[in-house]
């Protein structure tokens, strides 16, 4: 007997997260029940993990790694991340990708290499979908984030990123892309394994 959907449910409606609570049999035919949260407001089980709802950029300058540090309340520390955000209703993924990339650096856009299709962010507890896009960027750091972000950009060439790697905390996102940056020489600028 596999996985069968019973019951879904909303339980928790707030700004920017929904809860939902899912009802289903277990493989030997045990009711269970599942919570999950979204950005977006679900109708139905068939809803879940549809639109995607951001956008986490892998940005470089020459052969130096965009990272950000800053603060999240969710794990109550600054944590090494990528530039990241959500798509305003509207909004194309390449402007959500620009208007991001300038409000939390002052950055632009020099080249937009690729945009991958959407991934499921946190599988374990969410249905979020973001595109990552890889970028390479240029221009002069400064802050336009808004008065509830602390947040401090800078380029890492490939040894601090190593560096960071071993004594820092990080995004899982932020983590794989300096782990491929500093260990295997991708850069945004040549677009292939150097």
């Amino acid at each position: 007997m596999s996985v069968e959907f019973v019951n879904f449910e909303k339980v928790r409606d707030s700004k920017y997260l929904k809860n939902y609570e899912i009802t289903y049999k277990n493989k030997n035919g045990k009711e269970k029940k599942y919570e999950i949260v979204s950005r977006r407001d679900l109708r139905s089980i068939e809803d879940v993990g549809g639109a995607p709802s951001g956008v986490s950029i892998v940005a470089t300058c020459g052969e130096k790694l965009l990272l950000l540090h800053e603060f999240r309340m969710g794990v109550n520390r600054a944590i090494y991340n990528l530039c990241a955000g959500m798509i305003e209703e509207g909004e194309s993924i390449e402007d959500c990708i620009s208007r991001e990339l300038y409000e939390e650096t002052g950055l632009r856009v020099k080249k937009l290499w690729t945009i991958l299709p959407p991934s499921f962010s946190a599988v374990g507890i969410s249905d979020i979908t973001t595109y990552i896009a890889f970028a390479e960027v240029e221009g002069e750091f400064s802050d336009h984030s808004s008065e509830n972000e602390q947040i401090a950009a800078r380029f890492y060439d490939r040894e601090e990123v190593r560096k960071l790697l071993e004594t820092e905390a990080f995004s899982s996102r932020a983590q794989m892309a300096a782990y491929f940056f500093a260990f295997h020489g991708f850069s945004c600028s040549s677009g292939v394994e150097e």
